[in-house]
């Protein structure tokens, strides 16, 4: 009988890929930006676009795309980028002289200094509309910040409870929060979330919104049937519509 010794070839396994990055950095003349990575299994091809909320530059990259053919995309496209990064409206942080658009108009800023105190809703030396803020002139920008989210909440749960009310479907919960994407939510449970900056636009804009998001609560879509609730519940949802579509950018420059 003839014994034979099989030698075991030892096969090292494939090397991992190397994780994608999720940003990269493209140059223009002196200036540098950050472009985010997304890939898509639904994108058709390379696509860039500029957040006018946010500054963000995005480029999206089909499933089968390579990555090589997506820096090269971005590198092309770099004057494109720095165009529409320079178009965007500056920041305004919030400071003493400043004119904020609280309910859509212009109330300036009047630091008062003296003993520490919440800002409030007031007049200046002429007699025009103003947010008064006491205290330590650092904190200004905070003050302000703290009283147009109070004034959101107060405006927001009124125009919810008024809508709740003619639906006849309570709302769970109301949040505030500083989304880029949307200016509200609605959960399947019932929590609706809004963005505290829909006080800075015209009353009858943070109505609408809070009318949209009410309606979900019956119609968790887009339907004709949620269009003509919604219509209902606020008459002036196409008026709403269209002042977001030209200004509601702008709501974000504000509060740096």
């Amino acid at each position: 009988m003839v014994l034979s010794l099989l030698r075991r070839t030892l096969v090292a396994p494939p090397a991992r890929p190397l994780p994608e990055p999720g940003a990269l950095r493209v140059a223009h003349g002196d200036a540098a930006f950050e472009v985010v990575l997304k890939r898509s299994a639904r994108a058709r091809r390379l696509t860039l676009r500029v957040s006018s909320a946010t500054g963000e530059v995005v480029l999206t990259i089909p499933a089968r795309t390579a990555l090589a053919t997506a820096e090269r995309f971005a590198r092309d496209h770099a004057g494109w980028i720095a165009a529409r990064v320079a178009k965007l409206p500056g920041r305004v942080a919030f400071a003493d002289g400043i004119a904020v658009p609280l309910r859509g108009a212009p109330h300036r800023i009047v630091a008062t200094g003296g003993r520490r105190a919440p800002a409030r809703i007031g007049r200046d030396a002429d007699g025009a509309p103003a947010i008064v803020v006491p205290g330590d002139a650092a904190l200004v920008g905070k003050r302000v910040a703290e009283l147009l989210m109070r004034e959101a909440r107060t405006d927001l749960a009124a125009a919810v409870a008024r809508h709740t009310a003619v639906l006849g479907i309570p709302a769970k919960r109301l949040t505030l929060r500083d989304t880029r994407s949307r200016w509200g939510s609605c959960s399947a449970r019932g929590h609706l979330s809004f963005s505290w900056r829909l006080i800075l636009a015209p009353p009858f804009v943070l109505d609408y919104l809070a009318a949209h998001e009410v309606a979900h609560l019956k119609e968790m879509n887009h339907s004709a049937r949620f269009w003509r609730l919604t219509e209902r519940l606020c008459p002036r949802t196409d008026e709403a519509e269209a002042w977001l579509r030209r200004n509601g950018a702008g709501l974000h420059r504000w509060g740096a």
